[in-house]
């Protein structure tokens, strides 16, 4: 699911698609109500096209921060009520400047995948 209790489209459903388009086109003509979708983009290229299929949600997957406030600034010239979300490789050292670029979100697996875990269970022993 999306931000926004709506269906996300990520680069497997696109290739299997066939491309940003057709993977928007075929869950538009299934949803039994509107969800908002959500797109991940990788490229400028794919954000265009999700703005132009109508994306109300565009994820900036893995762009270096300078390919992320171009992709903002064409977002928000083309329509300023699309939201939009970074994600991939986000950590506390680059979250900063990721929030700079003026995206809405931020998701990051770092507290999962960076995180060094230790276990703080309490066990109780007898004796």
């Amino acid at each position: 699911m999306g931000l926004d209790d709506g269906v996300m489209i990520k680069e497997n459903h696109i290739v299997a698609a066939g491309g940003i388009a057709a993977a928007i086109a075929s869950i538009r003509k299934s949803m039994p109500y509107p969800l908002s979708i959500e797109v991940e983009t990788e490229s400028l290229e794919e954000v265009r096209e999700a703005i132009a299929q109508g994306a109300d949600i565009i994820m900036l997957d893995n762009m270096p921060l300078e390919q992320m406030r171009e992709a903002v600034e064409i977002i928000r010239e083309a329509n300023p009520r699309i939201k939009i979300e970074a994600s991939g490789n986000i950590t506390l050292e680059t979250i900063r400047g990721v929030a700079q670029t003026g995206v809405d979100y931020i998701s990051s697996s770092a507290p999962i995948t960076r995180s060094p875990w230790l276990d703080i269970s309490m066990r109780v022993q007898q004796g």
